[in-house]
């Protein structure tokens, strides 16, 4: 699936442009406009083009909007340079209006987040039609030919999810547990990956009789209240699940908020990934396993660098590559390594400033903090 991935410290090298960046055109003009969400000084801003973002939804995850327009925000102002950050709220037919309005508006280079490959090859064509240079943001975009990728390892998720679940369950002496898959969007790569990988950890194990397959659905557009629906009706069918891969930490919350009714949480094993507020508040709670904690300010700098390269005529070079199963193409890429957040390393997420003391360690969550070493 993969070559040359990127270390952390690889990764985060590049977000100061350790990427190689060559002198060159890099198709699209360097005439800047007036950027919706820029600050920045009309001298700078008018040394190179302008970026335009397009963030998918506020639904799925909080993160795309407390930390990643966050991110970019502060890199594309430190480095003086035009831009627009929208968000399409989920909505395909606003998602290609906005690479539209963008490109018209003068974007030289085009980063998003797809809602779906589809919707996402028809934008990134678009643009590259125009000379606009393309980034695919956090999902590849499959057939769409983005000349960069900017991520995690997912396989690598999905496998830190499924090596937690297993580690749960052990603790819990579970025997012979039947464990439930609720899978992300099937429009998004990323959800693909991710099933790669906690399917790598849990299927040896299933296919030994060590634990038992359980139901296992994909949830459409990571619909938080659809995947309450889904487990609701997985439980009543398979009473006995007795842990949950849930790819995220929306989806893990809808199926606790299940288990809670049934007076089962804490008791079935539940993973999730992102490292949200709600997220670690239920790992402080004991409702949750683990999450996926992923340095977002690490991805968003990594890609505002190139970005920002690319505005600026300059073509960098990214040293991974992942493979575009539909076109078959290696992607130059960048990907950072995710890590497996616990109850004993909450306090870690805390610590690289991702979440902070006071928004975590409210009300009831005060005592469960301090037990967790949170400063």
């Amino acid at each position: 699936m993969r070559k040359g991935i990127l270390s952390l410290t690889a990764a985060v090298a590049a977000t100061t442009l350790g990427l190689t960046a060559c002198g060159g055109d890099s198709g699209g003009t360097t005439q800047a406009s007036p950027a919706q969400s820029s600050a920045a000084p009309a001298s700078s801003a008018a040394a190179a083009g302008k970026i335009g973002v397009i963030l998918p939804d506020s639904k799925s995850s909080a993160r795309w909007e407390t930390a990643d327009r966050k991110y970019l925000e502060e890199a594309f102002k430190a480095a003086g340079v035009a831009y627009d950050i929208q968000n399409a709220q989920g909505d395909k037919n606003a998602f290609q209006t906005i690479a539209d309005q963008m490109i018209t508006n003068g974007a030289t280079v085009l980063m998003i987040v797809n809602l779906d490959s589809g919707t996402g090859k028809a934008v990134l064509s678009k643009a590259k039609a125009q000379g606009v240079a393309t980034i695919d943001y956090d999902r590849l975009t499959l057939g769409g030919g983005a000349a960069y990728y900017v991520s995690f390892d997912n396989t690598k998720v999905g496998t830190l999810q499924g090596e937690g679940l297993s580690k749960c369950l052990a603790d819990k002496k579970a025997d012979k547990p039947m464990v439930a898959y609720l899978n992300g969007s099937p429009t998004d790569n990323n959800a693909t990956l991710f099933k790669a990988g906690y399917d790598g950890v849990l299927k040896p194990k299933f296919d030994s009789g060590e634990y038992v397959k359980g139901p296992e659905e994909s949830v459409p557009d990571w619909d938080n209240a659809k995947a309450g629906t889904i487990f609701e009706q997985m439980l009543t069918g398979e009473p006995k699940i007795a842990g949950v891969l849930a790819a995220n930490d929306g989806l893990g919350n809808a199926a606790i908020t299940v288990l809670k009714k049934n007076n089962l949480n804490g008791k079935v094993p539940v993973t999730g990934q992102d490292a949200t507020v709600q997220g670690l508040q239920n790992i402080l709670a004991g409702d949750q396993c683990m999450t996926v904690y992923k340095a977002i300010k690490k991805e968003a700098d990594a890609a505002a660098a190139l970005a920002v390269s690319l505005a600026k005529g300059e073509k960098p070079s990214a040293t991974g590559t992942v493979k575009d199963t539909e076109s078959g193409q290696d992607v130059p890429a960048v990907l950072l390594d995710p890590q497996g957040i616990f109850f004993d390393s909450v306090k870690d997420v805390v610590a690289d400033g991702f979440v902070t003391k006071d928004e975590l360690c409210t009300g009831e969550f005060a005592a469960k903090c301090t037990e967790a070493g949170i400063q």
